[in-house]
């Protein structure tokens, strides 16, 4: 995996924007994938917000995705196997980056056809813990016709518009960027989060 590692972090040294395939092994993407159909035909996943406990509005106008949090309290078998694999990743990060990161939250998004997610940065203006956003792509035979481009703001440069390819892993500064998701023409399926320091 350390490769794997080598070419997330080195891809945002380079260019801000982190991109490595296959993060997750085909089996473990697979089995979060399944656990997201199944939350979402249980009903079980909930409209998703725009910032946090003391400052949280759910307007679909700009954000209409569908969310379930990851939790170690689960105990389920393939969300513990993602988060030791989180674990192993930050091991890594912290000791080619010295980034002190300390923990992490995740949730499960489902971009349901005709969701979006409007221009936004992912750090809170009250709460500035959040360092780096990842976003982990379960999708299969993804095609750009399907919509749902990560679409991201560089000042000054044209935009990057990044495919939710299965495997993909995106990586970035959370307080840095602005970015967005574009309509989807079709069911787009993804884990996303952040990564820590309090």
């Amino acid at each position: 995996m350390q490769t794997t590692f080598d070419t997330l972090i080195n891809s945002f040294v380079e260019n801000r924007v982190g991109i490595a395939e296959n993060f997750l092994s085909p089996q473990l993407a697979g089995d979060l994938k399944n656990n997201l159909i199944r939350l979402s035909g249980n009903r079980q996943m909930h409209a998703a917000g725009t910032g946090n406990s003391e400052l949280v509005s759910h307007d679909k106008s700009v954000r209409s995705d569908i969310i379930y949090w990851l939790d170690k309290k689960h105990n389920d078998v393939h969300e513990n196997a993602f988060f030791a694999l989180m674990d192993e990743f930050i091991l890594h990060l912290n000791n080619t980056c010295y980034t002190g990161i300390n923990g992490y939250e995740f949730h499960y998004a489902l971009y349901e056809t005709g969701s979006f997610y409007k221009k936004h940065i992912d750090q809170f203006r009250n709460n500035p813990s959040r360092q780096f956003s990842m976003i982990i792509y379960l999708n299969l035979d993804w095609t750009s016709g399907d919509g749902g481009q990560l679409t991201i703001h560089h000042a000054g440069q044209a935009s990057q518009k990044i495919d939710p390819t299965g495997g993909k892993t995106v990586f970035f500064k959370s307080s840095e960027l602005e970015h967005e998701v574009l309509v989807a023409n079709k069911p787009r399926m993804s884990i996303t989060g952040w990564l820590k320091r309090d």
